[in-house]
């Protein structure tokens, strides 16, 4: 049984979400720019770049290869590269970078330490998203607050930081999301048919059991209070000016 037949159920307000999503998705794009969508090309991802384009918006989306995605993810964004009427960016962590690191601490490093692990995404992640997000007014993610507690509160607009954050997604169920991918025919990554709801890269990500939270494929070894690579914690970096709403 594929995710579609397992979680393709919307919830009762599933229409007034995706109105809400749509026209939460034009206002951004006309009172925002620049902004680019970040897309892990998991399932909520591959719902915000079909809204994307089916709108016809302006929205450029970039996708970070860290060097250690499964074969699946890989294939879906050369599908997605191929398909797509936005432009889809790859950024990549600088070689140089990559090399060391394995050179010095192995290529099983993030199993050692939750501090080898953060230092890991910091250069297959952090580093990358830096010079995606590098003079961007506002940015699109797939957050939504079922995900976790500690994405528990995410709002559609976050204005908390200096460049605005829009998480269109935010209270739509898994069933809403599953829904719209099997009613709008989305291609998405064939790991969700093998139980992997959130996917990552390959070392660090593996399929759930039923009854598991989420999130717990995601570096599993680690105490779930720590499950962020970075890429959604509060800093203080100066972005643009951006226009008003």
């Amino acid at each position: 049984m594929g995710a579609i037949d397992l979680h393709a159920r919307p919830s009762a307000g599933f229409d007034a979400k995706l109105a809400e999503t749509q026209a939460l998705l034009r206002r951004a794009a006309t009172g925002h720019s620049p902004l680019k969508q970040a897309s892990s090309l998991g399932a909520e991802d591959v719902v915000i770049t079909h809204l994307i384009n089916a709108l016809e918006l302006d929205i450029p989306v970039f996708v970070l290869d860290t060097g250690m995605l499964h074969p699946e993810t890989l294939q879906l964004l050369e599908r997605t590269r191929t398909t797509s009427r936005a432009p889809v960016e790859v950024y990549q962590p600088q070689a140089e970078a990559t090399v060391q690191f394995v050179a010095r601490e192995g290529k099983d490093a993030m199993y050692r330490s939750i501090e080898l692990r953060k230092a890991c995404c910091h250069i297959r992640k952090l580093e990358p998203l830096s010079r995606a997000l590098q003079g961007q007014s506002a940015w699109i993610t797939g957050l939504r607050r079922e995900q976790s507690s500690a994405r528990a509160e995410v709002p559609l607009v976050d204005t908390s930081e200096a460049r605005l954050k829009f998480n269109p997604l935010a209270d739509w169920t898994w069933g809403d999301v599953w829904h719209y991918i099997a009613t709008r025919g989305v291609d998405y990554n064939a790991l969700h048919d093998q139980f992997y709801p959130s996917i990552g890269c390959a070392p660090c990500t593996r399929a759930i059991s039923l009854g598991e939270d989420f999130r717990a494929g995601r570096w599993w070894w680690e105490d779930e209070a720590a499950k962020e690579c970075g890429l959604h914690v509060k800093n203080n970096e100066p972005a643009p000016e951006r226009n008003p709403a």
